[in-house]
């Protein structure tokens, strides 16, 4: 569970909402993300927009809903697919040396491009679609899952517990399964939710480029893109689309700073009982 202070709940209650609205706006708004509207086109935001309209007279307030989706979408499917290879990755690493070397040198080979080009470059190659875009993003995060994993898995193996595992006859895949999986859940869940937001601003700056999710569907990245050309003119094209993306970025790193706190037990704060009685010791002495 969370923290039991009501100001954790803050961001993940701003998430959920945030979720909701992006899949039900329908619900609140009549107009449709793709409708043409030219006589309506670059009006500020008011009772029937409540984030205006576009250059061609779009509803702001539906597209940026959807623009939302997609991206939750794109970094939800990049964290899953890049987490599950880069832990499998790491854990194979920690255990292994020969496969250590091999994969790890390939993991280098990666970092040494930044993650942004090799994005592009990726993309560039395959052509801009959602599922190429999951594709390069997930390549170009899944080494900075596995080194994470391997460190915390080499960590583990140096126990002396896991040294009388082996004397006693366990097998490599049960002890790596069993025992040094549940002990690298911690950095794990960091570095996926650390991805999952990343991987949304990865996107956005993809589709600004022009490399990333082509129009007319929206995207964080190409509303930006679109209102970078009017921004003096029609700043709310910037400013929601903007705001969506900070307010993601904020809840999802809050979020999974807290579920990393609550998985690793030395990070939980000791209960009162014991804070107290460690208190009067100290005055005693």
């Amino acid at each position: 569970m969370m923290r039991k202070n009501s100001a954790q709940w803050i961001w993940p209650a701003l998430l959920v909402a945030i979720v909701l609205l992006s899949w039900f706006a329908s619900a609140f708004s009549p107009f449709d993300p793709y409708s043409i509207d030219p006589l309506n086109r670059l009006k500020p935001p008011s009772a029937a927009h409540w984030f205006g309209t576009d250059n061609f007279g779009r509803d702001l307030f539906v597209r940026v809903a959807l623009a939302v989706r997609v991206s939750l979408s794109v970094g939800a499917s990049v964290a899953v697919i890049s987490g599950v290879a880069g832990l499998i990755i790491g854990l194979l690493c920690a255990w292994y040396h020969p496969v250590d070397r091999i994969l790890m040198r390939v993991c280098d080979g990666l970092f040494a491009f930044p993650s942004l080009l090799l994005a592009i470059a990726i993309v560039g190659v395959l052509g801009p679609k959602i599922s190429n875009v999951v594709l390069a993003l997930s390549l170009v995060y899944v080494p900075s899952i596995a080194r994470v994993i391997r460190g915390a898995g080499r960590v583990i193996k140096a126990k002396n517990f896991i040294e009388a595992l082996r004397v006693q006859g366990a097998s490599s895949s049960r002890i790596i399964w069993l025992h040094l999986l549940p002990n690298v859940v911690s950095p794990f869940i960091v570095q996926v939710s650390w991805v999952f937001s990343v991987a949304i601003l990865t996107e956005a700056a993809l589709s600004f480029l022009g490399s990333g999710i082509p129009a007319p569907m929206p995207s964080l990245g190409n509303l930006l893109l679109e209102g970078k050309a009017v921004i003096f003119t029609a700043w709310w094209m910037s400013f929601f689309p903007g705001v969506a993306i900070v307010l993601l970025i904020l809840a999802l790193n809050i979020i999974g700073d807290d579920l990393r706190d609550n998985a690793d037990p030395g990070l939980k704060p000791l209960p009162r009982r014991v804070l107290r009685l460690l208190k009067k010791g100290e005055q005693h002495g």
